[in-house]
């Protein structure tokens, strides 16, 4: 089973164009184009019913006290958790390919539209919708895609996983305003192969932010 892309390179910096948030000389950062990417995949495991893509980033920390402080940098060794920014399940297997910007242009404050996307696909929720939940005016439903945000101050360059899931399942047992964490549970049994593809970003221009 192969996953490739032409948005990025496996083990490259993720485009800016890509990306949620980018620098800017204003105000440190700023939203980006937030495009979601380009992918195609070949090879697929005989038996294979759906498809079902997760996409997230394990280097977001694991208390939110240095996040985004102009006067220090969150620390390397703190403990670092998951934040899923894609998840779609129920992908046909017949399908080859999702087009740049086919499924995001633009960050949707409240959040885009689901669970039901194209292709008959569902999205599920992505993290942005806890991360947003006390700010009035972006608190809402985030589903599908919303790339990468980090925070300016992290001393980490940040890691996204785009995994995509051959499964013998016709439908993804999740319902309604699902969550990356209860697709992973759902399929757990059911995969019948992986692949994944791995891009790094970072805001902090220590760092080579924006690259």
């Amino acid at each position: 089973m192969q996953l490739r892309s032409d948005s990025l390179t496996d083990g490259a910096a993720i485009p800016a164009r890509l990306a949620a948030g980018r620098p800017d000389e204003a105000s440190i950062v700023t939203f980006s184009d937030n495009l979601s990417p380009h992918l195609a995949w070949s090879d697929l495991p005989a038996g294979t019913k759906s498809l079902a893509l997760i996409c997230h980033d394990p280097d977001v920390p694991s208390r939110g006290d240095d996040v985004n402080q102009t006067d220090r940098e969150v620390p390397a060794e703190l403990p670092r958790v998951d934040f899923f920014h894609w998840v779609m399940v129920d992908l046909p297997p017949t399908l080859a390919q999702l087009g740049e910007g086919e499924f995001s242009q633009g960050f949707t404050a409240r959040g885009k539209a689901g669970p039901e996307t194209l292709h008959g696909a569902r999205h599920g929720l992505n993290d942005y919708t806890g991360w947003f939940a006390g700010n009035p005016d972006m608190s809402g439903s985030y589903f599908g895609y919303d790339g990468p945000f980090p925070p300016f101050n992290d001393s980490l360059v940040h890691h996204y996983v785009f995994t995509l899931f051959a499964l013998d399942l016709e439908r993804c047992p999740v319902e309604g305003a699902f969550t990356g964490a209860q697709v992973r549970e759902a399929i757990a049994g059911h995969v019948l192969g992986q692949a994944s593809i791995t891009g790094s970003y970072t805001l902090n221009r220590r760092l080579g932010a924006g690259a």
